[in-house]
């Protein structure tokens, strides 16, 4: 990881795990980003978050994953600076922001899955936050 990226607090790996499932089928939709803007404004775990540090944390995401072991260091820098206790936090952010477009593509799917793996979500509880998310996106 290049040493220039700039330091995550825990808000921002939170951001940075939405921004990152969001890109990683390289086609982040409309729906996606209002998804992480109305979770930045109105989710409690972001009420005294920055949303100046957006730019910042979008251009670190993107740098990491145009690196070789991008994602890997992500998800370090990720496990690094979240609270064990935030871990389902960040999975359910993620989830929601995949299930925002009503469909779960290839390459989100292998990023919740490795996500899953990284932060050592419990597959029955997986399931349940991913059930909730597809039931909060559905649309008639």
């Amino acid at each position: 990881m290049s040493d220039d990226l700039p330091a995550l607090s825990p808000h921002d790996a939170l951001v940075a795990i939405m921004i990152a499932v969001s890109a990683s089928d390289q086609n982040p939709r409309t729906s996606e980003l209002v998804a992480i803007e109305r979770t930045l404004n109105h989710a409690p775990i972001f009420a005294e978050y920055d949303i100046d540090r957006l730019r910042a944390v979008s251009q670190t995401v993107m740098a990491l994953f145009e690196e070789e072991d991008g994602v890997d260091a992500l998800f370090g820098l990720v496990r690094q600076t979240l609270p064990q206790r935030l871990f389902d936090t960040a999975y359910a952010l993620a989830c929601d922001v995949a299930a925002a477009d009503g469909r779960l593509h290839d390459a989100e799917a292998m990023f919740l899955a490795e996500l899953r793996h990284q932060l050592d979500i419990d597959r029955l509880h997986a399931a349940a936050i991913e059930l909730s998310a597809r039931a909060r996106h559905r649309v008639l």
